[in-house]
């Protein structure tokens, strides 16, 4: 049966609206899309730099024939978008992102998107050993309450919720003192990408949904996803070291997706024997020290609202509050052995 077939059975879309896989060249159409919701919910917008769009759409596992949909209205205006993430190994937990012109949020096209992508996240089902669980995933703003009683209406439960969270600051930030032995200093790009990514995995390997995949299969996505970004700067990743161990990691942007006039902290983790000791704190504050000496005033993140490893209340002693929520909900398709850390 084929993904037409699949969607046309399930759904359709409003009369005069069409249907198309994305290509590269929708990437500003679908940013235009992003922020006119965004703006919508919030009064803000969502991404700055229609590139990152681009450079997701460019990872090497994700097929953009297959795993994304443009709806278009009669006037030929985008007013909806779906990607379908079933890129990990094994896909467990398919991601489906959507977004929908708020113009259009009673037309009947989110809807038809919603049906169309989780006929295309089962797929991954195939993939995924016997006995594990499976159960798709997707998420959206606590605010977008169509969004809410449109998923809740097709089976999802809730999940999880997301923080993110911001801070300003009012003057120098401080780091604080450093546990005996540890240094925290610059990433060296020649020489230390694998340690840091192994570092990383080491550390979210008790963040709650972690899966385990194959290295090189983090390593390529790593590689993709980061240094692919178009404001991908080294000299704002910095790195926790116990003598020639590397026991945490703090990567960075100058520039926060949203609001320029802020850095964002786009991962921090500390290995868990090295944790309860002030590093992550540290880690964080010498973040926000060099976003202040470059001119930032502020910084943000997003955060698990109810983590594992206690990282919501390191922000909020470091001044972060969260300003928006975003909340998951999940489908479960196949009962099974749950392979994704759920607690420690």
């Amino acid at each position: 049966m084929t993904l037409e077939m699949t969607f046309q059975q399930i759904d359709q879309l409003p009369a005069g609206f069409t249907l198309r896989p994305g290509t590269l060249d929708d990437y500003k159409l679908v940013f235009d899309l992003v922020n006119a919701s965004s703006l919508h919910l919030f009064g803000t917008v969502d991404l700055t730099d229609p590139e990152l769009i681009r450079n997701d759409w460019q990872d090497p596992k994700f097929d953009m024939e297959k795993s994304t949909r443009m709806a278009f209205a009669p006037n030929g205006m985008l007013v909806g978008a779906l990607e379908v993430w079933d890129t990990n190994n094994p896909p467990v937990h398919p991601w489906i992102w959507f977004c929908i012109h708020p113009a259009y949020a009673e037309s009947g096209v989110a809807e038809a998107l919603l049906a169309w992508a989780e006929a295309r996240a089962a797929q991954a089902e195939s993939r995924v050993p016997e006995g594990i669980r499976f159960a798709p995933r997707t998420g959206f703003p606590a605010q977008n309450t169509r969004f809410k009683a449109l998923v809740e209406s097709r089976g999802f439960k809730y999940d999880r919720s997301f923080y993110r969270m911001e801070t300003t600051f009012d003057g120098p930030p401080e780091v604080p003192p450093l546990p005996e032995g540890i240094l925290i200093r610059p990433y060296h790009p020649e020489t230390e990408l694998e340690a840091v990514v192994r570092t990383m995995l080491d550390s979210f390997r008790d963040h709650y949904g972690f899966v385990e995949r194959p290295f090189e299969d983090e390593l390529t996505s790593f590689r993709h996803h980061f240094l692919g970004d178009p404001l991908y700067d080294p000299s704002l990743w910095f790195v926790a070291m116990d003598g020639d161990e590397m026991v945490g990691i703090s990567i960075c942007r100058a520039q926060d997706y949203e609001n320029p006039e802020n850095g964002f902290v786009n991962e921090l983790g500390v290995r868990r024997a090295w944790r309860k000791r002030g590093i992550a704190s540290a880690l964080l504050k010498t973040s926000f020290a060099e976003f202040y000496r470059r001119g930032r005033k502020g910084a943000a993140l997003g955060v698990d609202a109810d983590s594992l490893t206690g990282a919501l209340k390191i922000y909020e002693r470091a001044g972060m509050r969260p300003i928006r929520q975003y909340d998951n909900y999940e489908k479960e398709l196949r009962a099974g052995k749950e392979i994704s850390t759920q607690n420690l």
